[in-house]
Order: structure tokens, then C-alpha cells, then sequence
């Protein structure tokens, strides 16, 4: 009996092309041997279906012969099990297996892209650099001079790799296209590749005269300098990130990202909880009977925090405003005081009569 490649996908005899996509990617993606679900053998046996019903005229065939129709199965005619998966992969470029578009099935899961007129741009390295800050630089903000070694595009062709005055004409190779296209006769019908052009590196156009300087590569390595501004708020372990003061590629491309991760220090005087300072203010006995005003040292200098009477030992205090700026938005959070109330560990005898009398009166 052959096999029944509906049941195989999960489908339905009567559901339509895009369903029959639909199926074979979500199972092809589930299966594929690369992912954690991977298994080859269903892999294969829902591509193998996939090549039937994904192709109308083979659909077709199938619907009234059954699996036993004029197809062999496999890759045959020159394409190999070896091939197939080095598409899906995005070697070589796009990649059709009569009709079927590899780079739009597989390329969301391998980071490439398929299809006619595509042009793939190369991205350079991100870079990550670490940057120590004191406690009061995080809060309040501070610019930081960084030094890096890297590929930087060229200073005198500015990343074209074209001499100054020199113009970018089409590429004779690819027509423009960036790729270039081979066919391939198989026995589930043309097989086409595309390849990034050598000629132009898959851009599509090539500088008249190349730039003496970077000999038209478009970028130099050396030392950079940039100043970077590190925002009021930033909280340790958080990142910056600077778009294009990555490794650049060349004239094949955009730099990379730089990804600035800061290091806060910490602080004997104050600790943070997110957009909060808290503190601790230690007071006397009499004073938490009483009451009374003492200074409080805050981010923004000294400050009076008002201690009611009868304040009790680690009752805390708000004052509104004094804490770490908001990174998004104005404002910012507040200082926490923790009051605590310092007993005499020897008292003397006129302080415990004087005592002795407080709690008769209490």
C-alpha cells in the first residue's frame, strides 16, 4: 500500500496550497535534524510529502494514482539528501526544489533568505565593551571616553571601497542582481541555486577605481575613540547600545552594534533598590520621646528631615523627589530613612531616675 502523504502532513484531502505550506512548515520546522525536536526520518518523509502535495500537477497525479505514480522518491538527477539540507541551511544561497522555496521555509530559522532579486548584505560583529561607574556618576549621569581596536570603515572612501571621485557602475557579472543563478534539471524539476557574486561580493554595483588607502575593501583596522553619554538612572549590569560602532565589514556592508555594559560601584552611604535610595539615621531616646529635626545627607546635599515625637526604632521615612532619575521620562523615585533609636547601653543614675520617673508618667 503507499503511503498516504495527507496523513503524513495531519491534513485534510480538500484543504488548499496554502494549508499544504502551512502543514509542511510547522512539521519541517518541528523535525528538522538542527532543532532540539529534530528527527531525520520524519523529516525526510514530510518533505518527501511535501514535494507531492506542494506541486499541483504531481498533487494531481497522486490524487489518482496513489503514491505509486511515475516518482521515485529522493533527490535524483544530480541532487542529493546532502544537497537538500545544505539548502535549508542557506548554503549556496536560495535554493527551489520544483516550486519550493527554501529560503522562505527555513530562512526565519537559519537567518537567510531565498528567492529572485533578494540581495544578502553582510552585518559586521557586535562588540561589547564593560564600563565602571561610581554609585553618583549612575545617578545623576556621566560621559565616558572608550578606546577600541577595530574594523572601521575607511576615512578616505568612507566604506565604498571606491577612490574619492571614482563612481559605482553596474556589475557586468550579475547585471546589478548581487547573485548569481545556476539551473539544474532534476527529476522533481529545475533545481536553481544562487550565490553571492564574486566580482561585486553580492552588492551589485563595483567602484570604477578601487580606493588606494583600504585597497577597496572600505574598511581599516585601528584604534577608534568615542565619547559615550551614559544616561541618568542606568542601573548596574544594564547595557547601551550604539548602533553602527561595531565592527564594520567593509563595503560589503553595515557595521555591528557596540554594546556598552556598566558596572556600577557601590556606595558606604546609600543603598538602591530601582528608582529608590534608602538610608539609615540613628537618633537618641530623648529625641524619639521628644522630637526633633536632624540633617539628612542625600544625593543633593544635606536635607532636615522633621522626627516626630514618639517615633518608634525602624520607623522609615519618605523624602519625596531624592532618589534616582527615571531612565524614561522626568522625575524621580524617592529616599527611604530608616530611623533607628540608639539606647545607652550605661546609663547613669540621674538618667535612670529620670527614666524611672518617664514610665510613671506613661
Amino acid at each position: 500500500m503507499g503511503k498516504d502523504y495527507y496523513k503524513i502532513l495531519g491534513i485534510e484531502k480538500d484543504v488548499d496550497d496554502a494549508q499544504v505550506k502551512k502543514a509542511f512548515r510547522k512539521l519541517a520546522h518541528k523535525y528538522h535534524p538542527d532543532k532540539k525536536t529534530g528527527d531525520e526520518a520524519k523529516f525526510k518523509e514530510v518533505n518527501e510529502a511535501y514535494q507531492i502535495l506542494g506541486n499541483k500537477e504531481k498533487r494531481t497525479k497522486y490524487d489518482q494514482f496513489g503514491s505509486t505514480f511515475d516518482q521515485q522518491g529522493g533527490f535524483g538527477g544530480g541532487a542529493t539528501w546532502e544537497d537538500f539540507m545544505g539548502a535549508t541551511r542557506g548554503q549556496g544561497g536560495g535554493m527551489n526544489f520544483g516550486g519550493m522555496d527554501l529560503g522562505d521555509i527555513f530562512g526565519d530559522m537559519f537567518g537567510f533568505g531565498g528567492g529572485r532579486g533578494r540581495q544578502r548584505t553582510a552585518r559586521g560583529r557586535d562588540i561589547q565593551v564593560d564600563v565602571s561607574i561610581s554609585f553618583e556618576e549612575a545617578i545623576f549621569g556621566v560621559e565616558k571616553e572608550i578606546k577600541l581596536v577595530k574594523n572601521n570603515a575607511c576615512d578616505v572612501c568612507t566604506g565604498s571601497g571606491a577612490e574619492p571621485g571614482s563612481d559605482l557602475k553596474t556589475c557586468d557579472t550579475c547585471q546589478g542582481q548581487g547573485k548569481v543563478y545556476q539551473v539544474q534539471r532534476t527529476i522533481l524539476g529545475n533545481m536553481q541555486t544562487a550565490v553571492n557574486c564574486q566580482s561585486c561580493q553580492g552588492k551589485g554595483r563595483i567602484p570604477e577605481k578601487t580606493c588606494t588607502h583600504c585597497g577597496g575593501d572600505g574598511a581599516v583596522r585601528g584604534e577608534k575613540t568615542l565619547n559615550v553619554k551614559i544616561p541618568a538612572g542606568i542601573d548596574n549590569g544594564q547595557s547601551i547600545r550604539i548602533s553602527g560602532s561595531g565592527e564594520h565589514p567593509g563595503s560589503i556592508g553595515q557595521a555591528g552594534d557596540l554594546f556598552v555594559a556598566v558596572q556600577v560601584s557601590g556606595s558606604k552611604k546609600f543603598s538602591r533598590e530601582g528608582v529608590d535610595i534608602y538610608t539609615k539615621a540613628h537618633i537618641t531616646f530623648p529625641q524619639a520621646v521628644l522630637g526633633d529635626k536632624i540633617s539628612i545627607e542625600t544625593l543633593d546635599g544635606d536635607k532636615t528631615l522633621v522626627i516626630p515625637s514618639g517615633t518608634q526604632s525602624q520607623q522609615q521615612f519618605r523624602l519625596k523627589g531624592l532618589g534616582v532619575p527615571y531612565l524614561q521620562g522626568s522625575g524621580r523615585g524617592n529616599q527611604y530613612i530608616d530611623v533607628i533609636v540608639d539606647v545607652p547601653k550605661k546609663p547613669s543614675k540621674k538618667a535612670k531616675k529620670l527614666i524611672k520617673e518617664l514610665e510613671e508618667e506613661l
